[in-house]
């Protein structure tokens, strides 16, 4: 398949690094650093650097809360919105966001080739893939909380970092080194036994239903985050808002056809935000915003960051609901918050070396 090829284009990258990409998607030529001071180079590395820290900080903060928001925007145990809208709302205004930006670039460095929105066939034809898979799980999402709890449903969400790694091995042909492959078993193990229940002899009770959509999401996630890193990353001059953009055109276009197959009678009778909450908005907006910091990590990182930004979300609401929900730090949550640093630790020095 033609994304395949940003094997070569990175392997190319990391021995000649000769594309820096600013944060308006302009490439600058190293390769000409005869002519570039050293000091121009260093500023934009350390630019570039600053912008990944920030996106996966935001990331990780904005994922910590996700759960949280899910399940306090039911009542009684069920949703009193609809789902389908929901999950239209938040590419609405992913896809909103995006097109904001991009105005505020034209306004300032004026329409090139990178930021248009014209396109051809060739470029769009490769977002629905990703956009089809990303509703399916999305929407899982929501219905996985009918056979599980929060504690439940954060050990078997670590399942996509598995699937993460090996699709990233298997899409992107990258390779990754054993120390890299320990970490990700590491990060699993550590991950749940943070979540481990002292006062019960079993760690998961969770019904048939709750495994098998866990382990669907796990695949979905895994598969539609690499897909899109390599969508993403195929054209890297590309404005990283044009590519978001077109990404959340299919997803209103997907989730516009699953409203008209679930929830249209609901819809027509009692209205697009009808059970809408002050928590549901938030919901929508915090899912926007995790959905841009997601594409973000991916252009200018990568979405092994994404897998670990998630996980050590998972142990930062255990952090925070001591104080809000007087949650009770373990020992298995400690051995286990230790044994994620760890991981993280050992991933960050695992990368494989290049060939000389």
């Amino acid at each position: 398949m033609e994304y395949r090829r940003i094997k070569d284009q990175e392997n190319y990258g990391e021995k000649s690094q000769t594309d820096v990409e600013n944060q308006h998607g302009k490439p600058f030529s190293v390769g000409a650093t005869d002519s570039v001071p050293s000091s121009g180079v260093s500023s934009t590395n350390k630019s570039n650097w600053k912008l990944k820290s920030v996106v996966t900080i935001a990331l990780t903060l904005l994922t910590s809360s996700q759960a949280i928001l899910i399940v306090w925007s039911k009542r009684a145990g069920k949703y009193d919105y609809s789902v389908t809208t929901a999950n239209f709302s938040v590419e609405a205004l992913k896809c909103t966001l995006s097109l904001a930006a991009l105005v505020r670039i034209w306004k300032s460095h004026g329409v090139t080739a990178d930021n248009t929105l014209s396109t051809s066939f060739e470029e769009v034809n490769v977002y629905p893939i990703p956009a089809i898979l990303y509703l399916i799980k999305n929407l899982l999402q929501y219905y996985i909380f009918a056979y599980v709890d929060a504690p439940a449903y954060q050990i078997l969400k670590n399942l996509n970092i598995i699937s993460t790694g090996v699709l990233y091995r298997i899409i992107l042909k990258k390779k990754l080194s054993e120390i890299q492959w320990a970490a990700f078993i590491l990060l699993c193990a550590g991950c749940t036994t943070a979540q481990l229940n002292s006062t019960s002899d079993r760690v998961l009770q969770t019904p048939f239903e709750g495994w098998v959509m866990a382990i669907v999401m796990a695949l979905l996630s895994g598969f539609a985050g690499v897909y899109t890193e390599a969508i993403i990353k195929k054209r890297p001059s590309r404005n990283i808002n044009v590519q978001n953009f077109w990404l959340y055109v299919f997803g209103m276009i997907f989730n516009l056809v699953a409203i008209c197959i679930q929830d249209y009678d609901e819809v027509m009778n009692k209205g697009f935000f009808h059970g809408y909450s002050f928590i549901t908005v938030c919901m929508v907006l915090n899912h926007a915003l995790s959905g841009i910091a997601v594409s973000m990590v991916m252009k200018y990182a990568d979405n092994i960051v994404k897998v670990y930004s998630t996980s050590v979300a998972m142990l930062l609401t255990a952090v925070v609901s001591v104080f809000l929900f007087g949650f009770h730090l373990s020992l298995a949550f400690f051995l286990g918050s230790t044994v994620v640093s760890v991981s993280v630790y050992l991933h960050s020095i695992g990368k494989p070396q290049p060939q000389k």
